[in-house]
């Protein structure tokens, strides 16, 4: 959270709704009423969508609505509502005359430049259409038009200040949408402005672009800084404000969660505690999605709320291969206690996903988070170390939730020596391996555990297989050595598992 200096009695001036899902709380209520604040973005970012929605939630509050449209057209401006499913009624379409048939030549003009008389002719129109209707809200679409008539910097950010003045006495709350295509310029309207909000259109390099946005300055109040995901659907924008930990804490009690697998609570010392995470690491196949939905099962007997986020498979697939070892899920789902969510990392920004995780925990009382698997909320992020920031975040907010979650990890390799696309154990209290190793002419499997901050837990290495009833996992492997570097050398006598009832 940023606090900007204080000027006069801002935060004391009434709150006035943005109509944005999400943008209320990034400023922490609203607008500020009666005060003018510059949204600046580059083409694409949703200016002119953010302007519509302030209007149309004034005018769902019974507040009157006037945009003023300098470079689009009325239609324009109807057909972008229309795609929206938005009705303008109570809202004013005030769109830029050509003043240009009125102006004589230039020559004719022997004191001002035709410029300044079409500047002085569009600005007087738009004071004459305020006066008229008296709204509460005003949208300027868009700056860059003025900027071209005023031609001088020293003469534009008169015309904004006249903007500001004019506005202010008529106690308007107005937005000024600007492109950005005058850089040289930009600073000179963030001094004036009261409020400033920057869009960001992020190009990527595969799937959709991802927009951001950030509070540059309120003046005199306070904001959640820093950059917040937001996407553009049929509605207008959703704003998912950046999950700040520190300021979600819930009242939970602290307790042992078993697995409903003797040997693998024995492993744990007991089971994972309730409000840490859990980092399943392992190669591919080597059955980490299976003890997800040993545990996931488990907890649903239990009568608790699941949800599993699902990276790197269908949904319907993940449903399956839980019924092909013997955790038949799809009845949980039906009575609400499952939610499986199929998650696309092209298509979703982290922000987003946090915010869907979020409202699992607060709006659907979810008590064990999924996340299978972290490869490919890696692929979701821009580069590694917002991955990191991300990730302690998230796993921060559901530790305090008093919220168990489970992550897997897919290391490279089938044997020994693994490789992770990014080192995340770390952040988890619990640390599960699974590796491959070689017996008896057979690709076996083995588990350990490597850390459980909780609690003492073993230190041995267990085989486990996965078949058509379930996990299994067999004693201590006390009688080989090297089994993680997956040739290991025998000892004494055999302990494997029989290996008569594996699954495929």
């Amino acid at each position: 959270m940023d606090e900007k200096v204080n000027a006069g009695d801002a935060d004391s001036l009434p709150r006035v709704s943005t109509g944005i899902p999400g943008l209320d709380e990034v400023l922490l209520g609203g607008f500020l009423g009666e005060t003018v604040y510059l949204i600046q973005g580059n083409p694409g970012a949703g200016k002119t969508t953010l302007g519509m929605q302030f209007l149309i939630d004034g005018a769902r509050h019974g507040e009157t609505g006037l945009y003023v449209t300098f470079s689009e057209s009325k239609r324009d401006i109807q057909a972008v509502a229309k795609s929206h499913g938005w009705s303008l009624d109570g809202i004013t379409l005030y769109e830029r005359e050509d003043t240009s048939p009125r102006l004589k030549a230039d020559e004719e003009y022997t004191v001002f430049p035709v410029d300044e008389v079409e500047l002085s002719e569009t600005t007087n129109r738009v004071y004459e259409e305020v006066e008229r209707l008296q709204p509460r809200r005003v949208v300027v679409d868009s700056l860059s038009e003025l900027r071209l008539m005023a031609k001088d910097p020293r003469r534009y950010r008169q015309q904004i200040l006249f903007f500001k003045q004019f506005f202010s006495q008529r106690g308007c709350t107005v937005l000024l949408l600007d492109d950005q295509s005058g850089q040289d310029r930009d600073l000179q309207i963030q001094t004036v402005s009261h409020g400033v909000i920057e869009l960001l259109r992020l190009d990527q390099q595969y799937g959709v672009s991802r927009r951001q946005l950030r509070i540059i300055k309120v003046r005199g109040s306070k904001f959640h800084d820093g950059l917040h995901d937001y996407v553009i659907q049929r509605g207008g924008l959703v704003v998912f404000p950046r999950l700040v930990a520190a300021e979600h804490r819930g009242d939970w009690s602290s307790e042992c969660l078993p697995s409903g697998l003797v040997e693998l609570d024995a492993l744990l010392g007991g089971g994972l505690g309730r409000g840490t995470s859990a980092l399943l690491m392992g190669p591919p196949g080597a059955g980490k999605s299976a003890l997800l939905m040993q545990y996931a099962f488990s907890r649903l007997e239990q009568g608790e709320a699941v949800a599993c986020f699902v990276f790197e498979e269908s949904r319907e697939r993940f449903l399956n291969r839980a019924a092909g070892f013997g955790r038949e899920l799809r009845s949980h789902v039906d009575a609400g206690r499952l939610t499986v969510r199929q998650i696309d990392p092209a298509e979703l920004s982290p922000g987003e996903f946090a915010h869907t995780l979020k409202a699992s925990v607060e709006e659907h009382g979810v008590r064990l988070v999924i996340i299978d698997s972290l490869n490919g909320y890696l692929n979701a992020m821009p580069n590694e170390r917002f991955l990191m920031l991300h990730m302690h975040d998230l796993l921060m907010y559901l530790n305090q939730q008093g919220v168990l979650t489970l992550m897997t990890m897919t290391q490279h390799g089938v044997l020994a020596p693994m490789q992770s696309p990014v080192d995340v154990s770390h952040l988890a209290d619990n640390v599960i391996l699974l590796r491959y190793f070689e017996a008896q002419g057979e690709l076996k499997q083995a588990i350990s555990v490597l850390k459980n901050r909780d609690r003492n837990h073993e230190r041995t290495i267990r085989e486990f297989q996965i078949t058509a009833t379930g996990v299994r996992i067999g004693q201590p492997l006390r009688q080989f050595r090297g089994v993680l570097s997956g040739v290991p050398a025998y000892g004494g006598k055999e302990n494997l598992l029989d290996t008569d009832d594996n699954a495929e």
